[in-house]
């Protein structure tokens, strides 16, 4: 009998142990659903992987490569594509040699035909600022007057033709004579003075309209201004107003 009460009570505990135990675990498992969505939230700290690039080579090619042509006579190579241990305690005027290098990047040839690095040139000892007007170029100056007495000298920067070798700067200036034109003709203005002097078409044709125009209201200073400029037109006196030269 008592056994029989025994199995009843314990009967009698099961449905509230089995509610204590699924309590339990929805419990558990909702704290571990809290923590999951706690750690999406906040991942913690990220750790980023910079890529460093590697140096790039360099590509660029040396300004003087535009002058320098390939496979060549090293000894016909502009003076801006070798370096020459110049001296200058040689004798003016006299021939000379000098030891000759060309540059990095330069690609030149012997008289065989075979690739060349060091090599010797020849040249007449001078400055390049004394070589003859054929062998450099001058910067023409438009701003001073060619007719004028003295004639007028201007500053120019003078460079030294590319395959011209001398000592010294390559690039210098020079005092040159003012010498361009402004395409005026002076077959033109003469022309015009004969037979249009007299309404002063000479002077308006170079430029000159002031002194135009006092010929026209004056009939040529009744002829004779027209005979004197007929004079300094012919004998090229008078020029065009812009200080050129005639073509």
């Amino acid at each position: 009998m008592v056994a029989a009460a025994r199995a009843l009570s314990a009967l009698s505990l099961c449905p509230l142990l089995l509610v204590l135990s699924r309590f339990y675990v929805l419990s558990g498992s909702g704290s571990l659903n809290l923590e999951l969505a706690q750690s999406i939230n906040d991942p913690g700290p990220t750790h980023t992987c910079t890529v460093v690039p590697g140096a790039a080579e360099s590509t660029e090619i040396p300004p003087y490569m535009t002058k320098c042509p390939s496979n060549g006579l090293c000894s016909r190579l502009p003076a801006d594509c070798i370096d020459c241990a110049t001296n200058f305690s040689c004798v003016y005027g006299k021939p000379v040699t000098f030891d000759c290098t060309v540059k990095p990047s330069v690609t030149c040839v012997d008289q065989d035909f075979r690739s060349q690095k060091n090599f010797i040139i020849n040249m007449t000892c001078r400055f390049c600022w004394q070589l003859p007007e054929t062998d450099y170029e001058c910067a023409n100056s438009t701003s001073c007057m060619t007719v004028s007495c003295p004639r007028q000298r201007y500053p120019a920067n003078c460079t030294v033709r590319d395959h011209i070798h001398c000592l010294g700067n390559r690039t210098f200036l020079k005092m040159l004579y003012c010498n361009w034109t402004g395409g005026y003709k002076w077959s033109t203005a003469l022309a015009l003075s004969v037979t249009l002097g007299g309404f002063g078409a000479d002077r308006f044709y170079l430029g000159q309209w002031r002194e135009g125009l006092g010929k026209l209201f004056s009939f040529g200073g009744l002829g004779i201004w027209t005979l004197i400029d007929v004079l300094l037109i012919g004998v090229g006196y008078v020029g065009p107003a812009d200080g050129s030269l005639y073509i």
